[in-house]
């Protein structure tokens, strides 16, 4: 028996019945491959992949995906405008939205935004009270946790 076939690829022997394939683990790619054989001339390329029949679960509403990305980039143009300086040079600090939506009270939200800007020398009233006026009405994008 030859160790390569024609093509120079490592040739596979047919173990017969009964016999151990090894590893080797053949997986079905659709309805009309039932009964083919690995080497088959009516397969597909082993190049191109296989396209399997899938469901896609939407967790969250694009809406609101859109919604929360226009809100973080109001958030960034926001505080580079306050902290007078590029993108790249505001103080490490995270404004958690699903945090704020959390909370009980439009004051204890503007309360914990007062905190993280702490440092920063500008009045930031204005833009607490935007974003507090921007993010009512939002939805959390965070999945509750199941116990």
């Amino acid at each position: 028996m030859s160790d390569s076939d024609p093509a120079g690829g490592p040739a596979l022997a047919d173990p017969g019945p009964g016999a151990s394939t090894g590893h080797r683990v053949y997986f079905q790619s659709s309805p009309e491959t039932i009964g083919e054989t690995p080497g088959s001339d009516n397969k597909p390329d082993e190049d191109e992949p296989v396209r399997r029949p899938g469901k896609t679960v939407v967790k969250y509403n694009r809406k609101e995906l859109r919604k929360r990305l226009k809100l973080d980039e109001w958030i960034l143009e926001q505080l580079t405008g306050l902290y007078d300086c590029k993108e790249e040079e505001i103080p490490e600090l995270e404004i958690d939205v699903d945090e704020l939506l959390d909370m009980e009270s439009d004051d204890t939200r503007a309360a914990r935004v007062k905190e993280l800007l702490v440092d920063c020398y500008k009045p930031t009233e204005t833009f607490i009270n935007d974003l507090l006026d921007k993010i009512r009405g939002m939805q959390k994008l965070t999945i509750p946790l199941k116990n």
